[in-house]
């Protein structure tokens, strides 16, 4: 199941989502089988788009997640025939898994759901999942509102502060986006934007032509599909100026390398749009489904991931379920040209390597560091990893004996893989493990900056709130643990997540608290990057989950 988010009292009308998401059906009837009231199926319905679709899909069929079909069959190549399904698991076992989840990545849900959402969870996935509808590029335009006309914008910040080392921070349950300014830490704004926002994307420093001001606009994206744009030049009140949906359900944003268009991944439906960047018209939608990468058609391909090429006018789109890269040229939107390059299954994040040519992305359930070349539009190579890598936005760094290297965490198991990612000058090591480091814990996210001696790593997928709540820091000269760091002892609450400032002093870390409250109850914790003291929490936010650097993001700083 997806990572843990609010549940009910977001502000916004995640009942209306759901029901556009997943149609108008209610409870199946069943004259042998699992049933649920009407008020039971909706509510299990809801849930299940918040906690459980991203990992296990809208139809059930499964990604990072298992298979959670009521009945499945599965052929292999040698004609073996494996059946399963929910129904085989009955009732018990499920509530089981939810509520103590699983050795393979799924965390608990028994400090999340209540004894009766997941009674009636374990029965819902019993049941035949609904069909959701479609969405069209009419549909998109009519959700479209502009807060701020483009003619009216600021020629100059209004409110006369360092914009490029502010920090956007995801307030995850909540639906809003906050504002901190790095230098000061004061939070200056909580911005509204979709349910739990996944991803937030600005202009980057070097692209194909670069756009003016590169880091002023960031575009978020957020679960319930809604695309936002905000104006860091504003002054905080005004900063939202303007919103289009996209999809019911998504993941992914990034903006062209000329910073005309920006582009939107759908989990549903499958598809991506492409918005022109200062409007937020709708200008073009392309369904994803198709045949993966093992030759089987695919309803359910959804957009894991989108990124923007430092080097060529181009996008990169990571379909999921194909195990596909489709490589997109944003310059004739009326006669799109798309690369598609097999590589393996689930794909989920990635980052660049330090050149901006090398694309480094997991395959999760393939257990591989998928990695493609951006120039010539192919596969470069797949790594081989330990169980289940999660890089989020990747960290690079040069290490004395393998030159520069990437790495990843892992969801599966706490382990940092790290490998070799300089062909050009290091052809021996390239795409080659080049050691790996025992964490604690399975983690999520991984981060480093060119001035820092340490890498970063969080443990949040550990089922022990301890082991979650810690941190640890890597020495990038001995590739060793060298401290690790308890961000909080808050029951319901982990450290993840991090991110620089802009000259590398500094690393920001969330304490993400996943109770229901609707009161500030989250925190980051900023840490000398050289010492590694705590030097202050910036207090007063909501579930603070991600947080990007303005400099750093929109400079390809890794």
């Amino acid at each position: 199941m997806s990572h843990p988010g609010k549940r009910k009292g977001t502000g916004y009308a995640l009942a209306t989502c759901l029901a556009l998401l997943m149609g108008s059906v209610t409870a199946p009837a069943f004259a042998e089988g699992p049933t649920l009231s009407e008020e039971a199926f909706e509510s299990s319905k809801q849930l299940y788009f918040e906690r459980c679709a991203g990992c296990h899909g809208v139809l059930r069929k499964g990604a990072t997640g298992k298979n959670l079909e009521p009945k499945w069959k599965k052929t292999a190549a040698d004609g073996t025939v494996t059946e399963g399904g929910t129904l085989q698991l009955g009732q018990e076992r499920l509530e089981k898994i939810i509520s103590w989840g699983t050795e393979g990545g799924m965390n608990n849900f028994s400090d999340i759901m209540t004894e009766q959402e997941i009674k009636d969870m374990s029965t819902y996935i019993m049941m035949e999942p609904p069909t959701p509808p479609e969405m069209s590029l009419a549909q998109m335009e009519a959700t479209r509102k502009v807060y701020v006309d483009p003619k009216d914008y600021p020629t100059e910040p209004l409110h006369g502060r360092n914009w490029e080392n502010f920090f956007v921070v995801i307030e995850r349950d909540v639906g809003k986006v906050a504002v901190v300014d790095g230098d000061t830490k004061e939070v200056l704004a909580h911005i509204p934007t979709g349910y739990a926002v996944h991803v937030l994307k600005a202009s980057e420093h070097h692209s194909v032509t670069e756009p003016e001001h590169p880091g002023r606009f960031w575009y978020t994206m957020g679960r319930d599909g809604k695309m936002t744009k905000i104006d860091l030049w504003q002054n905080p009140e005004n900063m939202l100026v303007a919103e289009v949906k996209i999809a019911y359900d998504a993941r992914d944003v990034a903006v062209s390398g000329d910073g005309k268009y920006v582009i939107g991944g759908g989990y549903w439906p499958p598809h991506f749009a492409i918005v022109d960047a200062e409007t937020m018209e709708p200008k073009k939608v392309v369904s994803t489904r198709g045949v993966n990468v093992d030759g089987e058609y695919v309803e359910e391909s959804r957009v894991a991931a989108i990124y923007t090429t430092p080097n060529e006018p181009t996008w990169i789109v990571a379909v999921k379920e194909l195990g596909q890269l489709w490589q997109v040229d944003y310059t004739d939107l009326d006669n799109l040209r798309i690369d598609k390059i097999d590589s393996a299954k689930f794909l989920h994040d990635g980052f660049f390597d330090p050149t901006g040519r090398y694309f480094q992305i997991a395959a999760n359930a393939s257990n591989k560091m998928v990695v493609v070349d951006t120039e010539t539009h192919k596969l470069e190579a797949m790594i081989d990893t330990a169980a289940l890598p999660h890089p989020g936005p990747g960290a690079n760094w040069v290490d004395p004996n393998c030159g520069p290297v990437g790495g990843t965490t892992h969801l599966g198991e706490g382990t940092v893989t790290v490998w070799g990612n300089d062909p050009a000058e290091h052809p021996d090591q390239a795409w080659k493990i080049c050691y790996e480091v025992e964490t604690d814990g399975a983690g999520l996210f991984i981060r480093t900056h060119p001035n820092s001696k340490y890498i970063w790593a969080d443990q949040t997928k550990h089922p022990e709130p301890e082991v979650q709540q810690s941190v640890q820091v890597i020495s990038k000269e001995t590739g060793e643990i060298v401290k690790t760091i308890q961000i909080t002892d808050e029951e319901g609450s982990a450290a993840v997540h991090f991110e620089f400032n802009q000259d590398g002093s500094e690393v920001w870390v969330s304490k993400w608290n996943r109770s229901t409250s609707l009161e500030p109850n989250g925190e980051i914790v900023i840490f000398d990057a050289e010492t590694l003291e705590e030097k202050g929490r910036v207090k007063g936010l909501f579930a603070p989950t991600g947080k990007f650097n303005v400099y750093n993001r929109s400079n390809h700083v890794t």
